[in-house]
Parts: structure tokens; C-alpha cells; sequence
């Protein structure tokens, strides 16, 4: 159990006994205060438990006291951090990890020698000694995350960087490990891409949760005029994107739509969820789902279109690697001749975080709008997204090839104008024409999950060491 919603870390502080203790006792009052000031809680042996007077495992005795003490807090910890003073005694540290098997990343550091300073007192050599640690990592099939550099001060900002960057790493390994995949509806006639695997989504811990469409659009008609939930969420779509004067009357059935679809989310524990949102609800509700979704994605709850379970799992990566709200968009339209843009875009369910400003009005859908019928398709939010940096993600389940697989990259919003409507982002991706041949030939989907951080070394890490999944990391 998490305390104060913290993240938690277990600490091993690694030293052998003809190394000065005191290097030891330093890095761990810094390493620790650094947690503290970041946000962070940890667990640790009592200095007072192992013979340096600095919690350092330094005897295969020391692994096993370690281990114990992280199994006692199994449920807390979502990744261990390994910091080096000095060469360190490999035997116990790799004993307390394999021995505690909590299956959570770790992270390996070193300090650095100060070259005036490599007397019997003063010399650490953890240059040397975490190449040991390591190899021992390997041999035991236990992933690890490296730092920056190879070693640095205790001292140093690049501690604080890797922390934070372990953390999001973290978050991303054990959220994906343990999803549980809101499924509302099945998946529409016209959108044979959005198949999945829910089988091989579960080789990785992700488990689907589905419900009938019908299920949910019963529960809004249960909804009463009078019921307080409806008034709270009318209050917070009143507060989260302008509504027309000729739609207000609409805009009640649309939160009826919204308070059952968060009710469900709630009940049944979900981190993610893909709704049907074309075209059974418009015909035989009468609303779009769009703003729904886009609440609950600001809720940090990621909700996918067209019930694409693997685009709702990119974004909840995306999420979890960023903190922040992810979207899901089409690669939709190029941006005349320049071959490095295109216009990302949909309906109209991009978060307001995403979107970057609170100038959201609430709409029909355009597209399904001509067919249907405005009245009958009102919940879109149309906004520009403002500029800046993004990083995009996308899985996809190979059911004939028996895996996942998936691609990564960094791009930026820009400001330009694109006269259409929805949400729309302009976007510019370096040799975007390399990317779009990769995922057409490689059979992924024209949904992309999308964040407004720089967080592809993040996922890039938890992928490839710790998930497991074939990834293209695009450049």
C-alpha cells in the first residue's frame, strides 16, 4: 500500500570492508535526502544493521537481512536503487535482489573518484566495481536501468535527473504490469485496424475489462434529472469547454453519457478504457462520447476511439511516463508539400491539457455530423492545440507473429493554422516519410497515442528492458 500516494523506493548502498565506511555513511545521508527533497519514499536497512554503521550490504549476511526487510514491503516499493561509494561487495548485493524477487526495476549508480584523492582512505573504485555489480545483474536475468553517465558525485544533478527518469520508468513497468483495460462496446464494423490481442495484451499483465455498450447507455437513461452526480459533472463540462446556446438542452443527455461511463470506470478499478464512440451511440443515443472521453483522459484515465484497446494502452504509457493527459490521434493529413509535417487530428476528444489552453468549445462531429445529423452527434471538442514538444507512441498486437510490437519518437506542435474541425495539431516529425513507410509496412494502426513531454528515453527504457516488446524507436 502506497503511503501518501508516494512513489517508494528500496535502497542498497553496496561498500566492501577495506573501503573507508565513511564514503558510505556520506553517500547514504545524501542519496536519501535527495529522495526526501524529490518527493520520495524508501526503504532501507537501520545504519545500525550491518558493520559499517552505514546500512551498506558488505557480507552475504547483509543481502539476506536486505532482502527480507524488501520482501516486508513488497507492496510498496516500485523499483530499487543500487548506489555504489565504492567497488562494493557484488555477492550481497545481488543476493538481496534476487532473493526479495519483487520483480520492480532497478537502478545502478557509482560514485566518482576525485583523482587528488585515490590513497587507501579516500580511493572508492566504483568505476570498476559497477561493471562487476552489473555483470552479476546479467547473469542473474535481472533488467536494470544505467545512469547518465557511468559514475558521478553523489553530489551531482545528474542524480536527480536519473531518479526522476527511474521513476518514470517505474511508473510505466509497473502500471503497464498491472492495467486493467476498460473495454465499452464492440469494436465498430469499419475499423478492422483497431483489432487486438487481449490474450497477448495479458502475457504482460494488462487485463481487458469489457461491457456492453448497451450496459452503459441503459445506466445514463437511469440517470435522473435530479440525481446530484448529474449536476456536478454538468458544472465541470460547463467548466471545461464552452457550450453553444442552441446545443444546451443536448448538453444534459451528454452527461448523462458521462456520468455513467465514470461510474463504471470507478466501479470496476480501470486505468485505461476504449469506448465505442462510432456510430451505435449517435444513432441510438443521441450524443457524441468525445467530451467524456476527454475528461476522463484530464483525469489521467486514458480513453481511446473507435474501442482500440492497444491505442488506449499507448496512452496510458504515455501518461504514465509523463504524468500528464495523453491523446490519441490520426497520422491524418499531410501538410501541403513540406514531407517532415502532417496534421494530426480527431473528433474531438484531445484532453484540455493536451491541447494546451482552456479555448475549447463543445460542437457536433463533422463527418458523422452530415449523415446523422448534428443534433444527434453534439459532444466534440474543437480546439488548436498550441505549440511545442511531443513525444508519440504507439503498440500494436502481431497476433500472427505472436507479440506486441511498437514505435516511438519526438516531434514538434507548431502554431500553424489547418481550417479544419476538431482537434487539430500541426505537427513536425524529423524524416516523418521513414516513419510512415515503417508503419505501413509493418501493418500498425493510423491511431497514435501523443503527450506533451519529452519522454521517449523514459518509455524507450521500460520497453526494451523491462516489457520486452519489439520496438522502433524512430530518429
Amino acid at each position: 500500500m502506497k503511503k501518501n500516494g508516494k512513489m517508494c523506493f528500496g535502497v542498497i548502498i553496496g561498500t566492501r570492508a577495506y573501503f573507508n565506511s565513511e564514503l558510505a555513511r556520506d553517500v547514504r545521508k545524501q542519496l536519501l535526502k535527495v529522495l526526501e527533497e524529490q518527493g520520495y519514499n524508501y526503504v532501507i536497512l537501520p545504519e545500525d544493521a550491518t558493520p559499517t554503521g552505514s546500512s551498506s550490504i558488505e557480507t552475504v549476511e547483509d543481502g539476506w537481512k536486505c532482502a527480507e526487510l524488501f520482501k516486508q514491503h513488497r507492496e510498496e516499493i516500485d523499483g530499487i536503487i543500487v548506489s555504489l561509494p565504492n567497488f562494493g561487495f557484488e555477492i550481497g548485493i545481488i543476493n538481496a535482489i534476487n532473493e526479495a524477487n519483487l520483480n520492480v526495476p532497478v537502478l545502478v549508480q557509482a560514485c566518482d573518484d576525485e583523482n587528488d584523492k585515490v590513497d587507501l582512505d579516500s580511493r572508492r573504485d566504483a568505476f570498476c566495481g559497477k561493471i562487476s555489480v552489473c555483470n552479476n545483474l546479467y547473469q542473474y536475468g535481472i533488467p536494470f536501468t544505467d545512469t547518465c553517465l557511468h559514475t558521478y558525485s553523489i553530489y551531482s544533478k545528474e542524480l536527480v535527473k536519473d531518479i526522476n527518469k527511474f521513476a518514470g520508468i517505474c511508473r510505466v513497468v509497473n502500471g503497464l504490469r498491472h492495467c486493467r483495460l476498460g473495454q465499452i462496446g464492440t469494436r465498430p464494423l469499419g475499423f478492422n485496424t483497431c483489432r487486438a490481442s487481449e490474450k497477448l495484451l495479458q502475457k504482460t499483465g494488462i487485463t481487458v475489462v469489457p461491457a456492453d455498450l448497451s450496459e452503459i447507455l441503459f445506466a445514463a437513461q437511469k440517470v435522473s434529472d435530479d440525481d446530484p452526480r448529474l449536476k456536478a459533472y454538468l458544472d465541470k463540462v460547463e467548466n471545461y469547454a464552452k457550450c453553444p446556446d442552441a446545443y444546451r438542452e443536448k448538453l444534459a443527455l451528454q452527461a448523462k453519457f458521462g456520468v455513467a461511463v465514470n461510474q463504471w470506470v470507478d466501479d470496476n478499478h480501470v486505468d485505461a478504457v476504449a469506448i465505442q464512440c462510432w456510430d451505435s451511440l449517435e444513432q441510438n443515443y443521441g450524443c457524441a462520447a468525445c467530451v467524456t472521453m476527454s475528461m476522463l483522459s484530464e483525469r489521467n484515465i486514458p480513453a481511446a476511439c473507435e474501442t482500440d484497446l492497444a491505442g488506449a494502452v499507448s496512452m496510458l504509457a504515455l501518461t504514465l511516463a509523463s504524468g500528464y493527459p495523453a491523446a490519441l490521434a490520426d497520422w491524418n493529413n499531410n501538410f501541403a508539400e513540406d514531407r517532415n509535417k502532417c496534421v494530426c487530428t480527431h473528433c474531438g476528444n484531445f484532453p484540455r491539457h493536451f491541447i494546451g489552453h482552456n479555448d475549447l468549445k463543445l460542437a457536433p462531429l463533422g463527418v458523422l455530423g452530415r449523415t446523422l445529423g448534428k443534433i444527434n452527434t453534439f459532444g466534440a471538442v474543437n480546439a488548436k492545440v498550441a505549440s511545442g514538444k511531443f513525444t508519440f507512441f504507439r503498440i500494436s498486437t502481431d497476433d500472427t507473429k505472436g507479440k506486441i510490437k511498437a514505435y516511438l519518437g519526438e516531434g514538434t506542435i507548431t502554431d500553424e493554422a489547418y481550417p479544419m474541425d476538431g482537434c487539430i495539431a500541426v505537427t513536425a516529425v524529423p524524416n516523418l516519410q521513414k516513419l510512415m513507410k515503417h508503419i505501413c509496412r509493418n501493418g500498425f494502426e493510423h491511431h497514435v497515442g501523443l503527450c506533451r513531454a519529452e519522454v521517449a528515453d523514459i518509455l524507450q527504457d521500460a520497453i526494451e528492458n523491462y516489457i520486452g516488446w519489439d520496438l522502433y524507436v524512430h530518429e
